[in-house]
């Protein structure tokens, strides 16, 4: 073989699976599907997918093989992804992308499949005239047999005409060659760009010949027959072979009949129906035999199967909506508040009938919150409300726009995308629809899923939403969209601004008490077979459980800790213990191990330099520590525990103060240039950032170079400007309930912060006791201990 392989680049020594191709070479940087069938291939495939799905393909030098070995492999294939699988019947489809070149370093076929080390095959590119050249003459010959009468996927020719680079080109189109497999593996180990391109004109001639050759005999044979007279004929042999055989002609008749009346009663718009009653003729006209011909049924049947006119008839009860609110879910007073006022406008807007469109729903409501507090569950409560269907559809991971907006269906296994599908499911056209996760949406070259939601979500234009699919506009103006989100950064701001944000804040000690006595205990015991008779879970012991063993914004990790109390009653109800079990201290000691966490996380004592601070994250508020430490230098300060650029700056930002105020707070101006400063905030591993902890740096810092204590159950946000003055923050709400599930009575907040204490709950307002500052003088006054 005409072969040149420059030197390899070593990778470490990692076996990976290796597939054995009977018949073709898979090239680098094409796309194709493959089917297995060979036990071995099977085994290797599905190995590939459960790790990192990189497989080698290698071809066998002789296709009669059943079971090759390393020996009757060649030593140069292709690294790959495998991208997807189906499995059908005894065999496996997959659709497989070309990574690059590589040479087979050591086998391993002990194991249920082939497994190798490789290492990676550069290629030699020359950027030169006579390179481009041979490109554009390659492209212009392959445009040619295209046009001729090549069979070539047509997505894949649009590649190839859309500007590849020389290796990318010679790959595809050396994929598409009629060659045998020796000839192929010629090109996949020719790793010299230039000498490829050449061996590809040459065999492509060769193609073009053949092609020229027998679209003259066509021509010829064409010209014999005229066309209208064609078609009666065949036709007319079609239903007397039919007829002869006793099948097919009655029945697809009625199928045809069939087909029609369901387009008749499906109520839908006239464009629609006429584009489905031209699919229907083409349908009529096409032999069963013909590929289009399942395309178009499949088709045909989706569309007849949109609701068009379909609607849930539920009535909207305000007094049944609140009641179902607050029968399924403890507390988040204001998101009830905003739902049923959603449902109010919904209520008007449908009661008047002078206006146009009064079913449009009024907006898209987007529930952000920690995860664990109740955000889906409500969707489904909205759902049985309003009298609708409810659908939910998880975008987390979602990366192709054809999820949304579906493929075309000339492919291969396309399909509507979910939207459409979630409305088919439902059978409705107005169900309540929850887009779950949001915020985990992402973007590659498959598109930007985020986009195809702009159009579905805006209630300004969905009434004729296009799905690839379909083909035809569908009404999604009645769907009462409903989004959810742990965080608001990630989702696209063209996307964030036709949403309406409802925020989530975390529980209350006292609030989760309610949800699992109401709730999670009920839903627990029936998980776990255990009935109310058997099990009895005292209210100290359940408040035990939510002091001693979860710290969450949610409920979710409150529920496994009470899951595992019940399955360990299960267990001894299964061994044959027949009495009622009492859950006792002891026993929840026993069953759960001993206590994740302390009742509270305040200090035990007041200590110089170290100070309470409050933050905000994802998941809810938490409590920060921030300790400051003195030695001797030459005034330089040293930040360490993870801290973001922004509370860097408000470290400096505190020093700044503390240096510009020395006189006023009695720090010696000597002190301040011969002491290093070190601020640490514990728990390193986590990263932190934010403004917000201005006033506790700055309070740590007055500490320790006063040596007065900070009250030990003081905790304290707000950001601090050079001039002393305490700034407003985010969060309080989420902040303040963080510091009373750790103990706190006292919150110093920023004084423009006292609007927000409406939000603040009733039992929280109650237990602390809360100082607004203006400057850090009113801060020093209420944290700092007074010195004995």
């Amino acid at each position: 073989m005409d072969i040149l392989l420059p030197p390899s680049t070593t990778q470490p020594e990692v076996y990976i699976p290796v597939i054995a191709i009977r018949d073709g070479v898979v090239f680098p940087n094409t796309e194709t599907v493959l089917t297995f069938g060979r036990h071995k291939s099977i085994i290797a495939v599905n190995e590939a997918v459960k790790s990192d799905k990189r497989v080698i393909f290698i071809s066998q030098r002789h296709e009669a093989v059943t079971d090759p070995k390393a020996s009757d492999l060649y030593s140069i294939g292709t690294l790959s992804i495998i991208d997807r699988t189906l499995k059908t019947n005894d065999e496996v489809n997959a659709l497989v992308r070309g990574i690059s070149r590589v040479k087979i370093e050591k086998y391993d076929d002990t194991g249920p499949f082939i497994r190798a080390t490789f290492s990676m095959i550069p290629e030699i590119i020359e950027e030169s005239p006579e390179v481009q050249a041979l490109v554009r003459h390659l492209t212009n010959e392959f445009r040619r047999a295209v046009n001729i009468g090549k069979s070539v996927e047509f997505l894949n020719f649009m590649k190839l005409m859309s500007g590849a680079n020389p290796s990318e080109l010679a790959d595809q189109i050396a994929s598409t060659l009629e060659l045998d497999t020796r000839k192929k593996q010629v090109l996949l180990e020719t790793v010299d760009v230039k000498l490829r391109l050449q061996k590809i004109i040459d065999a492509l001639a060769k193609e073009i010949k053949v092609l020229e050759i027998e679209r003259n005999i066509a021509s010829k044979t064409q010209k014999k027959f005229d066309k209208h007279m064609r078609e009666t004929v065949l036709r007319e042999r079609l239903k007397t072979i039919q007829k002869e055989l006793g099948d097919g002609g009655a029945d697809e008749e009625q199928e045809i009949s069939e087909l029609s009346a369901a387009i008749e009663e499906a109520g839908m718009p006239k464009k629609v129906k006429a584009k489905a009653l031209k699919e229907l003729k083409r349908l009529e006209q096409m032999q069963i035999s013909s590929p289009e011909y399942s395309y178009i049924r499949t088709w045909l049947d989706t569309v007849i199967e949109m609701p068009w006119k379909k609607r849930s008839r539920g009535t909207l009860s305000l007094t049944k909506a609140e009641h179902i609110l607050n029968e399924d879910h403890y507390g988040l007073k204001d998101v009830k508040e905003r739902i049923l006022e959603y449902l109010a406008v919904l209520k008007l807007k449908s009661q008047d009938k002078r206006r146009k469109e009064t079913r449009k729903t009024p907006t898209i409501l987007c529930f952000v919150g920690a995860p664990g507090v109740g955000k889906t569950s409500i969707g489904r409560s909205i759902a049985k409300a309003v009298g609708r269907e409810f659908v939910k559809m998880s975008l987390g991971g979602i990366h192709d726009e054809a999820e949304i907006r579906g493929h075309r269906r000339t492919y291969v296994g396309a399909m509507p995308g979910r939207i459409i599908q979630g409305i088919r499911t439902a059978g409705t056209k107005n169900p309540v629809f929850m887009l779950d996760e949001i915020d985990k949406v992402g973007a590659d070259f498959h598109g930007d899923p985020s986009s195809a939601l702009l159009e579905a979500l805006d209630p300004e234009q969905n009434n004729e939403f296009a799905d690839h699919y379909l083909e035809v506009p569908f009404d999604l103006s009645e769907v009462m969209f409903i989004t959810t989100a742990n965080v608001l950064d990630t989702i696209p701001p063209a996307l964030r601004d036709r949403l309406e944000i409802i925020p989530y804040s975390g529980y209350t000690e006292d609030e989760k008490f309610e949800i699992a006595r109401r709730h999670l205990l009920k839903k627990v015991l029936e998980a776990n077979g255990v009935t109310e008779n058997r099990l009895e879970i005292p209210d100290a012991i359940l408040r035990d459980v939510i002091k001693l063993y979860t710290r969450e914004a949610g409920v979710r990790s409150l529920e496994r800790q009470m899951g595992k109390v019940a399955r360990k009653v299960a267990y001894k109800m299964a061994k044959g213990f027949t009495k009622k079990i009492r859950i006792t201290p002891k026993m929840l000691d026993d069953f759960l191990g001993a206590p994740k966490y302390l009742p509270t996380l305040a200090e035990k004592k007041n200590e110089v330099g170290l100070a309470t601070g409050l933050a905000w994250t994802p998941v809810g508020g938490d409590v920060l520590f921030i300790e400051v430490a003195l030695m001797d230098g030459k005034g330089n300060v040293i930040l360490t525990g993870q801290l973001g650029k922004v509370m860097q700056e408000s470290a400096r930002a505190a020093l700044t103060y503390v240096k510009a105020n020395a006189t006023s707070l009695g720090i010696s101006k000597s002190k301040l240039t011969k002491t290093d400063i070190h601020v640490h905030v514990p728990e390193g591993a986590v990263p932190k950032d934010g403004p917000s902890a201005g006033v506790t740096m700055t309070t740590a810092m007055i500490s320790a170079f006063t040596n007065t204590p900070i009250k030990k159950d003081v905790a304290m946000t707000g950001e601090v400007t050079l001039r002393g003055k305490v700034l407003e923050i985010g969060g309080l709400k989420e902040k303040v309930i963080a510091a009373h599930r750790a103990g706190i009575t006292h919150v110093i907040a920023p004084e423009a912060n006292k609007k927000d204490m409406r939000e603040i709950p009733e039992k929280v307002q109650k237990d602390i006791t809360f100082h607004f500052a203006s400057t850090v003088k009113d801060v020093l006054s209420w944290a700092l201990a007074k010195k004995k």
